[in-house]
């Protein structure tokens, strides 16, 4: 290798740099408040300019032709991409909320003994008055309950009501008014 052939690398490189540089500090400002216009995160809108800008680096040949063009729609479609990923994150963790982020120990507890406090009244009220509801807390419809536990349909609404409000009545007595 010549030593013209050898200089020549690091001066493309260093020139691809100072293209870089001047692209990044015209056009940052812009791309980021593209992206928060879609995402309406500021912080989020800044990570992602940064991703954008990222994939400009990774991808030399764009300085070489007007890079804006690039840019805006590289950043369009990483904010969309955004939305949708988070959209897709709610509604995992509203069919399954199990894997939710991991709780801290203190929420790990409180929900535990939440949990105990409920099953202990449930088991001192009336059975159909427990039945009642934890079928309703499985989201069964009014006609279901009839269904299920053999009742008039018309009653429902009416012996739910009850249930809830022997269940706030022992709850209350043994534990005080509920959190929330």
């Amino acid at each position: 290798m010549s030593a013209i052939g050898s200089t020549a690398g690091p001066a493309r490189i260093r020139e691809a740099s100072l293209q870089f540089e001047e692209v990044f500090h015209q056009q940052y400002d812009r791309i980021a408040r593209t992206i928060a216009r879609i995402v309406r995160d500021s912080s989020r809108a800044e990570d992602l300019a940064m991703e954008v800008f990222w994939k400009l680096w990774k991808n030399p040949q764009i300085l070489e032709e007007e890079p804006a063009g690039w840019l805006y729609r590289t950043a369009v479609r990483a904010a969309l991409y955004d939305l949708r990923r988070e959209a897709r994150r709610a509604r995992y963790h509203r069919l399954f909320p199990f894997l939710a982020d991991p709780a801290t120990p203190e929420e790990v507890h409180a929900a535990a003994e939440e949990q105990a406090q409920v099953r202990a009244v449930l088991g001192t009220i009336g059975a159909r008055h427990a039945e009642l509801l934890l079928l309703r807390g499985n989201n069964l419809s009014y006609s279901q309950l009839a269904a299920a536990l053999n009742l008039n349909p018309a009653s429902v609404g009416t012996l739910l009501s009850r249930a809830q409000q022997a269940f706030r009545k022992e709850y209350v007595k043994h534990y005080g008014k509920p959190r929330n």
